[in-house]
């Protein structure tokens, strides 16, 4: 049920838009008899899971201020998640919910803390890391909504100049609010080494004497109102296997939206990695990354390894969602249509080419990084900001 009303919001302008006055007037009223709570912190994050660099900067805080504030965390289920320090946990669109973030000094998110609402406190510091690097359309440039608001989000960290434009133009920012630094979630894979992949394939089980391919595409949009999110990628696994298996292992990475995966069977050749809690261990083991138009490519590029754009419905995601700039001409080697240019790709991989190839990439579109949690932290309980 919730699933489909989510759904009717963001296809609805009209649901959309009546939902925002009505809800947004209500908990801006409310907020005016709610005291500010200069120790809360509440954080959020994608999927609204514990993750993503709003868990980073949470870690980092538990860290270096133990003692210094009241930690919440609203997710989708209270106690599901291994979530590490003192904290308490609320359940996201809750009454209880609300309350707790009209009430906090601070929000961190990496997401829409206000629920597609716009009820922020004018002494409220909000930090929003969003999710990735702009690649496909977003916010207000999706089927033309307007409803994106950032105006009064007081710092937003970015990788990369371009993207100043994007959350201008599509989430109504103020440049005054961005920060250089990168997304907090990545600096670890600024320091990696060959101890630490040993380490994480060792924990996972893995054949340490191949090399993996980490095959992450990104979500549909649903196709029946929002009860289902199932992706179908025109993949042969039988024939990958022939191909590949000896020399490299497959494992899969849904993206949280996605309820259900098609035409795929688990085995000692692909592996589901879609529940495994800590994306970056897949990305600092893998040797390879296939994706289509996710910003899990930003990410990778940190990592200077070859990258593989498997756009099967490409053109028709281009018509669909669209594109801040052509990927066929930006991401290394373009976008392939089809499984057999994957296959042949790989099997013809020159890995020292396929890194220079990413590091130039990395280069344009991941300027910034290595540092950005303690910049952000720093930014959010020390900085100077606009009261908006």
């Amino acid at each position: 049920m919730k699933s489909k009303l989510e759904y009717i919001l963001k296809h609805n302008r009209f649901v959309l838009k009546i939902y925002q006055i009505i809800f947004s007037y209500i908990f801006k009223f409310v907020g005016l008899f709610i005291k500010i709570d200069k120790r809360k912190i509440i954080f959020t994050s994608n999927s609204l899971r514990y993750n993503d660099s709003p868990k980073k900067i949470y870690e980092y805080l538990l860290k270096e201020y133990p003692d210094k504030f009241d930690f919440v965390w609203g997710v989708d289920q209270v106690f599901k998640y291994d979530i590490s320090g003192k904290h308490r946990e609320v359940k996201v669109d809750t009454l209880k919910y609300f309350l707790e973030c009209l009430s906090a000094k601070y929000w961190v998110t990496s997401v829409n803390i206000e629920r597609g609402l716009h009820f922020k406190p004018k002494k409220t510091v909000f930090l929003n890391t969003w999710h990735g690097v702009a690649i496909n359309k977003m916010g207000n440039a999706v089927n033309s909504r307007n409803d994106f608001d950032w105006s009064k989000v007081n710092f937003i960290p970015y990788s990369n100049d371009s993207e100043i434009e994007i959350y201008e133009s599509s989430f109504n920012a103020r440049e005054s609010s961005m920060i250089a630094c990168g997304l907090p979630r990545n600096d670890e894979l600024y320091n990696v080494n060959e101890s630490l992949i040993g380490e994480i394939k060792h924990k996972l089980g893995l054949d340490v004497n191949k090399k993996i391919i980490l095959y992450a595409p990104t979500w549909r949009d649903s196709d029946d109102f929002g009860s289902n999110y199932s992706i179908a990628p025109p993949i042969n696994w039988k024939r990958w296997e022939e191909k590949l298996s000896d020399r490299y292992i497959v494992l899969l990475r849904t993206h949280p939206y996605t309820t259900k995966l098609m035409n795929v069977e688990f085995n000692d050749f692909v592996f589901n990695m879609s529940d495994y809690p800590l994306i970056n261990d897949l990305l600092i083991i893998s040797d390879v990354l296939i994706s289509d138009y996710s910003s899990i490519f930003f990410d990778y590029c940190i990592l200077e390894r070859p990258i593989v754009c498997f756009g099967y419905d490409y053109e028709l995601y281009k018509k669909i969602r669209g594109f801040y700039y052509d990927i066929d001409k930006e991401i290394p080697n373009g976008v392939m249509k089809t499984e057999e240019e994957v296959l042949y790709h790989i099997n013809n991989i020159d890995y020292i080419k396929e890194s220079a190839i990413t590091k130039k990439f990395k280069d344009k579109h991941v300027k910034y990084g290595g540092n950005a949690t303690k910049i952000c932290v720093e930014h959010l309980i020390k900085g100077k900001y606009d009261e908006n």
